[in-house]
C-alpha cells in the first residue's frame, strides 16, 4: 500500500494540497439568485412566524430535490401532469418542535389557507426534527440533504449547523470516500435539548482495518489535521457561518469498537442518540443492537463500573460539598446503569436510573428490595437540590447518612449483580440445550436422551462427527444439571456456550447435507424436443406425487397434471423427509410423455 516517502498511504493523498471543491453553492452567491423569490415569500414568512412563534426553522428546498420530496410525501403514482405542475411550485420546509406534533394537521390547514388566499405559488412540508432524523435513520440521506442544503428563509441555528455539517461532510467522501465508514450527527440539536449557543456533535468513523505501512495513531493525526482543520474551516466559509458550529470527533474503527467493547458511556451514547448522514451499512445494525440490549459490556467492564462505588466511599468522607455530592451520585448511579445494561438494557440517561430499576428489578422481577431503591431516590433527590443551588450547605449527620446509604447500595448491588448472572447463566445453558437436543433429534432420528447419544456415538465412529463432539455434548448436559444444582460458574456456562456454537454448526451443515443428498435421489433431469429445439427439464418425486420444472413453471403430477408452485413443493419435501423412499408410479411417465412428447432421463 505505502510506496515511499510522504506516500504511506497514496490513496488518502494525506500530504497533497486540496484544490477540487465540491460544487456546493455559497449562500452569499445563492442569495442573489433567490432574492426576488425570497420577497415574495417575506409576507407568507412573517404570517407563520407571527402565528406560530416556535416555529424553528422555515428553508427552502433545492430545486433538484424536489422530486425525491414528492415521491416520499405524496406517493410514487402521481399523474405525470400532477407531478409536473407540483414540481414547479416553491417547497418550503417548516420545522416544528416535537411537540408540537399532534398540532401540525392544523398548522398546515391554515397555512395552506393563507398560500391559497395570498396566491402564493407555494408548496409545504410541515415536521418536526424527529421526522427529520427518520430520514437518516431510514438511510433516506438525499432527503436529508436536502433539508440540509435548503436556504434559510427563518432558523434558530438548525439549519445552519446541518448545512455545515452536510458540506463537511461532501468535502471529506471527496477525498476519503474509501475509508470513511459512517458519518453521524448527535448531541443536544438532535436530541432537542439544544440552547442557542450550542453546536451540532459530528462523528466521522475510519475504517482502518487495512491501514499496514503507518501507525494508527500517525493516521488519526494526520487525518485530524486536514479533517478537523482545513476542511472544518472551509466548511464553515462555503456555509457562510461562524465557526464553531460543529463540532467533529474522529475515531478509527478498531479504536470505535474497543471502546463498545469497554462500554464507555460515550461512546453507547452515541450510538443511541447518533443520526447517520452518510452509512455503509455499519452504524444502524450496531444502533439496532444497542435497543436489543445486545452490546454489553465485558465483564472486566463491569467489574471496573462497580469498583467506582467502593472508592467513592473513602474519597468522600474528605471532600468538599460539591465534590462530596458529586461523587456520591455518580458513585451510586453509575453502577447501577452497569446492572442495567448487565441486564440488556441499553444505558439509561442519569435521570432515568431511578425510574429503571424501579421499573426493572424491583417491580418486574422483584430481585431489588424497595428499601434499596429509597436510598437511590434520596441521594438522586439531594443532587437536584444541590444542582438547582437550593442546597447551600450539609451537616456531617447528614453526610454519614448518605455514606452508610451508598455502603449499604452498592453492598446489595453486588449482590444483584450475581442474581442478574444467575439468571442470564440459566437463560444461556437451557438455550444451548435446547438447540443442541433438538439438532441431535433431527440428525439421529431418534427421541430419547441415552438412544441419541448412542446413535450419535455410533455415526462419530463412522467419521461423520468427531470423539469431540460426543464430549461438547456430555459437557453440555452435564453443564444443565450442575447449573440446576447451582455448582456451574459463569466461566463454565461460557465455556459451553463457545463449544456448542461450532457443534450447532456441524450439525446443521450435516443435517443440510443429508437433505441435499436425500433431494438428489428423487431428482431426475429429461431431455426433450419441442419445435426440432432440444430443452431440458427436471421432474421431483415424492411419495404420491411428482413435480415437474419447466420454462420457470412448477407443474403437479398425480394421476393427471396440474399447475402448482414451490410453496406446494416445499411442503411435499418436508412430508417426505420422514419416509425412507418414494416410490414412482407408471402413470408419472405415462403423464410425462403426455406433456413432453418422447423423452430420456440423462440424470
Amino acid at each position: 500500500m505505502a510506496e515511499e516517502g510522504n506516500k504511506d498511504i497514496p490513496e488518502m493523498n494525506l500530504n497533497n494540497n486540496y484544490s477540487n471543491r465540491p460544487n456546493i453553492p455559497n449562500p452569499n452567491e445563492a442569495q442573489k439568485e433567490l432574492d426576488k423569490t425570497k420577497k415574495e415569500l417575506n409576507k407568507l414568512k412573517t404570517f407563520i412566524i407571527k402565528k406560530y412563534p416556535f416555529t424553528e426553522a422555515i428553508g427552502l428546498l433545492p430545486p433538484q430535490s424536489l422530486k425525491f420530496f414528492i415521491e416520499e410525501e405524496i406517493g410514487e403514482n402521481l399523474p405525470k401532469e400532477e407531478f409536473e405542475k407540483l414540481q414547479k411550485k416553491v417547497h418550503l420546509m417548516m420545522l416544528v418542535p416535537n411537540d408540537k406534533a399532534k398540532e401540525i394537521p392544523k398548522i398546515k390547514s391554515e397555512v395552506l389557507k393563507e398560500i391559497e388566499k395570498e396566491k402564493h405559488n407555494v408548496w409545504i412540508y410541515i415536521k418536526t426534527p424527529s421526522e427529520v432524523w427518520e430520514y437518516g435513520l431510514d438511510s433516506k440521506f438525499e432527503l436529508l440533504s436536502a433539508v440540509s442544503m435548503s436556504f434559510p428563509l427563518h432558523d434558530n441555528n438548525l439549519l445552519k449547523a446541518l448545512r455545515v455539517a452536510e458540506i463537511h461532510k461532501t468535502l471529506v467522501l471527496q477525498k476519503f470516500e474509501r475509508y470513511v465508514v459512517s458519518y453521524v450527527i448527535g448531541g443536544s440539536l438532535v436530541t432537542g435539548s439544544a440552547v442557542k449557543t450550542s453546536d451540532l456533535d459530528t462523528f466521522i468513523i475510519i475504517n482502518d482495518t487495512d491501514v499496514k505501512r503507518m501507525p494508527r495513531l500517525e493516521l488519526r493525526e494526520r487525518l485530524r489535521g486536514i479533517i478537523l482543520g482545513q476542511y472544518l474551516s472551509e466548511a464553515h466559509a462555503i456555509a457562510g457561518v461562524k465557526e464553531n458550529m460543529i463540532h467533529v470527533q474522529i475515531y478509527l474503527l478498531t479504536d470505535f469498537w474497543q471502546s463498545v467493547k469497554d462500554a464507555e458511556p460515550v461512546i453507547f451514547t452515541f450510538i443511541r442518540d447518533g443520526i447517520p448522514i452518510y452509512d455503509r451499512g455499519t452504524f444502524m445494525p450496531w444502533k439496532t443492537l444497542l435497543r436489543m440490549g445486545k452490546l454489553k459490556p465485558s465483564p472486566e467492564s463491569i467489574d471496573m463500573f462497580m469498583s467506582m462505588g467502593d472508592q467513592t466511599i473513602k474519597r468522600a468522607k474528605n471532600a468538599l460539598l460539591d465534590i462530596l455530592i458529586h461523587d456520591i451520585y455518580w458513585g451510586i448511579i453509575t453502577p447501577s446503569q452497569a446492572l442495567l445494561m448487565l441486564y440488556g438494557q441499553p444505558p439509561a440517561a442519569a435521570r432515568q436510573t431511578v425510574r429503571e430499576m424501579k421499573e426493572i428489578f424491583v417491580e418486574k422481577e422483584k430481585m431489588l428490595e424497595p428499601k434499596y431503591l429509597a436510598i437511590l431516590e434520596k441521594i438522586v433527590e439531594k443532587y437536584k437540590e444541590f444542582e438547582h443551588e437550593k442546597l447551600k450547605e450539609i451537616k456531617g449527620e447528614v453526610i454519614d447518612e448518605m455514606l452508610n446509604g451508598i455502603e449499604e447500595y452498592l453492598k446489595r448491588l453486588k449482590e444483584l449483580r450475581k442474581q442478574i448472572e444467575k439468571k442470564a447463566q440459566g437463560k444461556t445453558i437451557e438455550e444451548v440445550y435446547e438447540q443442541v437436543t433438538g439438532l441431535l433429534k433431527i440428525v439421529t432420528g431418534k427421541n430419547s436422551s441415552q438412544s441419541m447419544i448412542e446413535e450419535f456415538t455410533r455415526m462419530s465412529k463412522e467419521g461423520k462427527f468427531s470423539s469431540q463432539d460426543i464430549k461438547v455434548i456430555k459437557d453440555i448436559i452435564n453443564a444443565r444439571g450442575e447449573f440446576k444444582k447451582g455448582k456451574t460458574s459463569l466461566h463454565e456456562i461460557d465455556k459451553v456456550r463457545k463449544e456448542a456454537t461450532s457443534l450447532i454448526n456441524e450439525m446443521i451443515e450435516y443435517s443440510q447435507r443429508k437433505d441435499l443428498a436425500e433431494l438428489d435421489k428423487r431428482r431426475m433431469i429429461l431431455r426433450y424436443k419441442e419445435k426440432d429445439k432440444e430443452k431440458t427439464a427436471e421432474i421431483l418425486i415424492c411419495d404420491k406425487e411428482a413435480f415437474l420444472f419447466i420454462d420457470g413453471k412448477v407443474k403437479k403430477l398425480t394421476d393427471k397434471i396440474q399447475d402448482s408452485d414451490m410453496e406446494e413443493v416445499s411442503k411435499a419435501m418436508e412430508s417426505q423427509k420422514a419416509k425412507k423412499n418414494a416410490n414412482i408410479s407408471s402413470e408419472i411417465f405415462f403423464l410425462l410423455k403426455k406433456e413432453l412428447g418422447e423423452f430420456e432421463i440423462v440424470l
